[in-house]
């Protein structure tokens, strides 16, 4: 990393955790200062915070100070390091954890000398990409059965607080069929973090798994670097080792909160509910990293967007919505099936899948639907037919053996369980499926 000696303290103001500063009219200084590049901010011959630039207006630089702006005053001075921030990557950094800084936390063994990646890079150029074509078995029925989560496929958990998505999130983590997990926690407070880490560690996956957290009581600046920090150690695990790499992201609100509070510091123009104008922008660049590369691995990128107030237009998930490639709905403890969607299924069900599956996912989710309406009627106080009550039934059993989050089984054994429920509650003829595969699948 290249160092400019020099020094500069014509700090004009600070502001949250924003530092402006005015450097010298000097053309030769100004080719050198580039946007998100870092600095030191130095005060009484000791550094007091690492920082970025984030915004330059001719001779006025605007700097993000990690540590925070706390303690610094007008008298301290900034050196600028003429690099992008740099992400640790190297077979030694599985099972340790990272700050938003890319620094270690966990107490272990100094990394600092090991190769860097620099973050930010632009993402794959389409012709470089594979169309998604292959499966990652979560052996999460709702997810596997249903909703099929595909590799290089970008596709956030939309809930609320107070619902366990950070428990379903570990759970993916530790049952997907991924050679590498990163993990990215976005103001997490401690207990989540412990949570997570000792479901990996109890799991046996933490010699797969890196960690990137920024924790509730840590810099504000540093929650914007965690999602790239761990898209440029996944990236490089898949160009570079062709590793399948399973990237989680929880919870991007923070990070969009994080961005808003940083552009109003900056004193932004805000577009809606106050977040700022580029908040699409700022999203689709990191779930575009999502890919599957030609000739090597993959980056598949499931995520947490929690909805204030359970407002499905509130700017986070609507402008995440556009991006993405469907969502999976966690509602009242469970993935609701309604509101859940997987745009790239068909590119591996009845391909990668067994031939019943896509007959039997229809079936399924349409007799449950009938079975909702038939337990309004039930509410109501309605006289219900045979058929209701086959619908009743058909409908408990579904929420039981499907819809519970503790329900873990591989794929076959899933949809085996699906003939079987269907066999418990219909007539062979009154199920709506080519009779070829209830000739081959119904149970007898």
């Amino acid at each position: 990393m290249q160092q400019y000696l020099t020094s500069y303290s014509d700090i004009v103001s600070i502001v949250g955790d924003i530092v402006n500063l005015r450097i010298p009219d000097d053309p030769e200084l100004e080719k050198r200062v580039r946007n998100r590049e870092l600095a030191v901010i130095e005060e009484g011959g000791r550094t007091v915070s690492l920082a970025q630039i984030i915004r330059l207006e001719r001779n006025l630089v605007s700097l993000q100070a990690f540590a925070g702006a706390k303690g610094i005053s007008n008298q301290a001075s900034v050196r600028f390091l003429g690099a992008p921030m740099r992400a640790i990557y190297s077979d030694n950094i599985f099972g340790r954890v990272f700050n938003g800084s890319g620094q270690v936390t966990d107490g272990g063994p100094d990394l600092s000398h090991e190769p860097k990646v620099e973050i930010n890079g632009p993402t794959v150029n389409p012709v470089s990409r594979v169309l998604a074509s292959r499966m990652i078995r979560t052996q999460v029925p709702m997810i596997d059965v249903f909703n099929c989560l595909v590799e290089s496929q970008k596709i956030p958990i939309f809930s609320v607080s107070g619902e366990p998505y950070n428990k379903f999130l570990a759970r993916v983590a530790v049952q997907a069929d991924a050679d590498v997990v990163i993990f990215a926690g976005l103001g997490l407070i401690f207990d989540d973090y412990y949570f997570f880490r000792q479901s990996f560690e109890d799991a046996g996956i933490l010699s797969r798994t890196v960690m990137f957290v920024n924790l509730a009581s840590e810099p504000v600046v540093e929650r914007l670097m965690v999602p790239d920090l761990a898209l440029a150690v996944a990236e490089k695990f898949a160009v570079e080792e062709s590793k399948r790499v399973l990237v989680l992201l929880t919870d991007m609100t923070a990070y969009a909160d994080a961005m808003k509070e940083i552009g109003i510091a900056m004193e932004s123009i805000p577009s809606n509910r106050g977040y700022m104008g580029d908040l699409y922008s700022q999203l689709a660049r990191r779930y575009e990293k999502a890919c599957d590369f030609k000739g090597a691995g993959s980056v598949t990128i499931l995520s947490v967007t929690t909805m204030p107030g359970d407002d499905v237009t509130h700017p986070v998930p609507d402008n995440t919505g556009y991006i993405t490639e469907g969502q999976f709905y966690l509602h009242n403890g469970v993935i609701d099936p309604f509101g859940s969607l997987s745009r790239l299924k068909q590119h591996v069900i009845g391909k990668e899948t067994r031939e019943d599956h896509s007959q039997i996912m229809n079936v399924m989710i349409r007799y449950y639907s009938e079975g909702v309406d038939a337990e309004q009627k039930q509410a109501m106080a309605f006289d219900l037919s045979d058929y209701d009550q086959k619908l009743l039934k058909f409908s408990g059993l579904f929420r039981q053996h499907f819809m519970d989050l503790d329900v873990a089984m591989p794929l076959e054994a899933a949809l085996d369980l699906c003939w079987k429920i269907l066999s418990q509650c219909f007539d062979p003829d009154e199920v709506v499926i080519k009779q070829v595969l209830k000739d081959k699948y119904w149970p007898t």
